[in-house]
């Protein structure tokens, strides 16, 4: 009986640490409205670092260049691919004189390190604004780097985009990449609207050449082989140098995985760089998702046992209204409102993996980017 006390109790802290989430912290992009900017047309340089990316390039990148904007040009990195991805890019670049080619060859001290072609792509770059997505992304409108661009406003050297993925119809998986997506989206934009910006997402983002060198680009993190993108971003982001666009023609939208065993490796790799993040930041990340998995474990133990199960069904529904007007606005904001359906089935199959990435890296450690 002590023991279910304690767990009741527990429960009811949970509880009221979800709910302070769900009302302080994601309820901030619920009722945020994306700013109307001003037309710039600043030079612009937009980056992808492909991997044996050839057919993504061929499908995808006619929607970068065919963008609606004066002075932009596209620098294609190819990072050592052993397929023809340097030849499709040969013929693009044939075509089209905004296109600038990287060819980076393996070093021994920098095999397979995404960061270090990133690098040498940034540098031959030559524009001051650069915009960065992937090889199996494309903007989901001609606007994509207008509205990406716009937000380089007085002060804002560093752009926070969403970037989503493409709809599978009768697939469990496709929902839940997208569910995933959808939740990290809210955490990343809620935080940077509150003003502890933690992450971004390199298949949308953007930050300026200077802001780049002047933080030693990746250095302080060369030797983790992911993170160009949210570990960069957990360096250099403050409250005063941070924008967000969440406009729908400033989307990006990339090809999902197909395979649970892919698409867990790909999370696996993911995950693993989130130890690197600042001590703020990885607590009240902790915070957040051990107050879920918990949320669960606790109410599925008291509705078993039936104590005090009229509090419990209570407490455990008032969580999940909130959950799902929370979630409401943000899901149609982000394209995503199919999935308020399965909210709860989703986000008990989300903690699942989870907590069996973060047993797996423990045990051994993800160590490619392709």
């Amino acid at each position: 009986m002590i023991f279910l006390d304690f767990v009741f109790y527990a429960f009811i802290v949970v509880v009221i640490i979800q709910v302070i989430f769900y009302t302080f912290f994601f309820s901030r992009f619920t009722v945020l409205k994306q700013e109307k900017k001003s037309r710039k047309n600043i030079d612009i340089s937009v980056i992808i670092c492909a991997k044996n990316e050839a057919e993504n390039l061929q499908n995808f990148l006619p929607s970068v260049i065919n963008q609606d904007y004066p002075n932009f040009e596209i620098v294609l990195i190819n990072d050592a691919s052993h397929d023809n991805t340097l030849e499709i890019m040969e013929q693009f670049a044939k075509k089209h004189e905004n296109i600038k080619i990287v060819n980076v060859k393996n070093t021994e001290a920098f095999w397979g390190n995404k960061k270090y072609a990133l690098t040498l792509g940034i540098k031959a770059s030559k524009n001051e604004f650069l915009l960065f997505t992937d090889a199996d992304c494309k903007p989901v409108s001609k606007y994509w780097i207008r509205n990406m661009s716009s937000h380089f406003t007085k002060g804002k050297q560093l752009v926070l985009g969403y970037s989503g993925y493409s709809k599978i119809k009768n697939s469990l998986l496709n929902k839940l990449i997208r569910f995933e997506t959808l939740v990290t989206a809210m955490h990343y934009f809620s935080f940077a609207k509150l003003g502890i910006p933690y992450m971004g997402v390199g298949r949308n983002l953007a930050y300026t050449k200077t802001t780049f060198f002047k933080n030693n680009g990746f250095i302080n993190h060369i030797k983790v082989r992911s993170g160009d993108d949210d570990l960069f971003v957990n360096q250099i982001a403050t409250k005063k140098n941070t924008a967000i666009c969440f406009s729908k023609n400033g989307f990006t939208e990339s090809v999902p995985k197909t395979t649970f065993k892919s698409w867990f490796k790909q999370k696996r790799r993911h995950v693993s760089t989130a130890k690197y993040y600042k001590l703020k930041h990885k607590i009240l990340l902790t915070l957040i998702y051990s107050s879920q998995l918990l949320f669960w474990i606790f109410a599925t133990t008291l509705f078993i046992v039936a104590y005090n199960w009229l509090i419990v069904l209570a407490l455990f529904l008032f969580r999940i209204i909130i959950q799902y007007v929370i979630f409401g606005k943000p899901s149609k904001k982000l394209k995503e409102n199919d999935l308020l359906a399965f909210l709860p089935f989703l986000e008990v199959f989300l903690i699942i993996i989870q907590l069996t990435i973060f047993i797996n890296n423990l045990i051994s450690k993800p160590n490619y980017w392709k």
